[in-house]
């Protein structure tokens, strides 16, 4: 049995997060077995654990998600297949990013293969979201950006409780906001950290969010690694795909 067989078994007999979501679970396992998914996004699976993921976060048929820095869309593909036709996906990148995984994105949307995705590309701070619009947002792997400057590359300076505020606009009433990142150190520096690890201390996550419209609600530990001791920068090949990361849940309020 091949480890896909094996997370699919496993996805069709048992729940698929350590807070609820089993109610899609065969939604989740017919995304994830999908045959037009990109065999570079089916390796990935072991590791990242898309079905415990969205299962933790409550993504259910029929929602409008929101993918904050889609990078090369992993999330967005998987999202856009079990959200269905009654459902939407809008997968935002900034310009920098696009050009950091122009490849990847050429193959994920080639031949418009997923025709219930909007991209849209827009810095941080000229998001145009329309209110009150999604039911979930995810932010994968990206809040250490917020505090990340790259100004050679085009990665600009992120107004982070701006941010938070655009997104408290665009999510609904009750909606969730869902947070994965690589950990760093308990009060580690967050702009160090970020510029060489691009890693965070998970409590500056929940410190930004303290004040917002967002109600820290669950952590789900599927990701988390004791045997990352933080001192490898993320894209490290010894820690790389296998990082000791957070996964958060809000609630909008």
């Amino acid at each position: 049995m091949t480890c896909t067989q094996a997370l699919l078994t496993l996805l069709l007999i048992s729940p698929c997060s350590d807070d609820g979501g089993a109610s899609l679970d065969l939604t989740l396992a017919e995304s994830l077995a999908h045959p037009e998914r990109l065999e570079t996004d089916r390796v990935r699976d072991p590791l990242r654990r898309p079905a415990d993921v969205l299962g933790f976060f409550g993504l259910q048929a029929g929602m409008n998600v929101l993918d904050l820095f889609s990078g090369g869309g992993y999330y967005t593909e998987i999202l856009s297949r079990a959200v269905g036709p009654d459902g939407s996906v809008t997968a935002h990148n900034n310009q920098a990013y696009v050009d950091y995984v122009a490849e990847e994105l050429q193959a994920r949307y080639a031949g418009d293969r997923l025709d219930n995705v909007e991209r849209l590309v827009a810095e941080a701070g000229e998001l145009d979201l329309p209110p009150n619009s999604f039911d979930l947002a995810l932010v994968v792997l990206t809040w250490h950006d917020f505090y990340y400057v790259d100004p050679e590359n085009g990665w600009e300076a992120i107004d982070e409780p701006a941010l938070t505020r655009t997104l408290c606009g665009a999510l609904k009433p009750g909606a969730v906001l869902g947070v994965i990142d690589h950990v760093a150190d308990a009060g580690a520096d967050v702009r160090e950290t970020a510029q060489t690890l691009h890693r965070i201390d998970p409590q500056r996550i929940k410190d930004d969010l303290a004040d917002s419209c967002f109600t820290f609600e669950a952590e789900s530990t599927v990701l988390r690694n004791a045997a990352d001791d933080h001192a490898q920068p993320m894209f490290d090949p010894a820690v790389r795909g296998r990082t000791d990361r957070v996964v958060y849940r809000f609630r909008r309020s």
